[in-house]
């Protein structure tokens, strides 16, 4: 499977995710993004000035983490030991490729529709900038898989907004539309349906005027690295995956035929 395409012009990366149904992070996605962090960090030739992130399927940018996958592999295992390991790897390498998109000295821009859920809404909280189409919508459904989010959205959002706004996505795991999310702050545009690309590239083209260091220096600055929220939020997240409710989850997901069983 294809999991995403790149295309560098102009000192400009486009990274389009394109693995249906929706763009779900299991270890293909995970190796696949891995190749754009490396991309990210390459010193000769030199760096791109800015990356866009966006989707090219109809269903939204990414439903999150592969449940399936999850499953199958990485818990249902004759092991716990085994399983602890395997899942610990998993969520280093997800933490290692997130923190290198979230602090790479360029320009991110993400580009959202439709779903942004779960591990796909703490992707796109890695990028500086985030573009909304108005059917863009936002959520951290976790707590149905007695879970919290584990691959950093709550240190990255704890940059963006109030606490109180993560409590009630937190512990109500209910989506928030686009517009909404502009009003709260991590949204930056908003923007019509289909609109989103488009929009990312003209503002893509104005970021990449300026020069690698003045770049790399604005980012360092304004963009702080929660990195002990991070390790908090990832033994947390390992704390919860070793209770029996996870597996009893995720047993009901994966019996579940309806054609988005990701919806809350």
């Amino acid at each position: 499977m294809t999991y995403l395409h790149t295309l560098e012009e102009h000192d400009i990366l486009e990274v389009e995710l394109c693995a249906p149904p929706c763009n779900e992070i299991g270890t293909g996605m995970l190796a696949a993004l891995e190749g754009v962090a490396t991309t990210l960090s390459r010193k000769d030739p030199a760096p791109p000035k800015v990356m866009i992130l966006h989707s090219s399927l109809k269903n939204g940018f990414c439903a999150g983490a592969n449940l399936r996958e999850l499953n199958d592999g990485l818990i249902d295992s004759s092991s716990d030991a085994s399983t602890e390991q395997q899942l610990r790897q998993f969520i280093d390498r997800i933490h290692r490729v997130a923190d290198q998109i979230d602090q790479a000295p360029l320009i991110t821009i993400g580009v959202v529709h439709g779903t942004v859920f779960g591990g796909g809404f703490e992707l796109a909280l890695t990028c500086d900038m985030l573009i909304a189409e108005k059917s863009a919508r936002f959520a951290f459904p976790e707590s149905r898989l007695g879970l919290i989010p584990g691959f950093g959205g709550i240190p990255r959002l704890e940059r963006e907004v109030p606490n109180a706004v993560i409590r009630d996505l937190l512990f109500s795991g209910r989506s928030i539309r686009a517009s909404r999310a502009h009003e709260l702050g991590w949204v930056a545009q908003l923007v019509n349906n289909g609109q989103g690309l488009t929009t990312a590239r003209r503002l893509a083209l104005q970021s990449a005027k300026f020069d690698r260091e003045t770049i790399a220096q604005s980012k360092h600055f304004a963009k702080p690295h929660p990195k002990e929220r991070l390790h908090q939020e990832k033994q947390t997240f390992l704390n919860l995956a070793q209770r029996p409710a996870l597996k009893k989850a995720l047993q009901k997901f994966t019996n579940n035929n309806t054609p988005h069983p990701y919806l809350p």
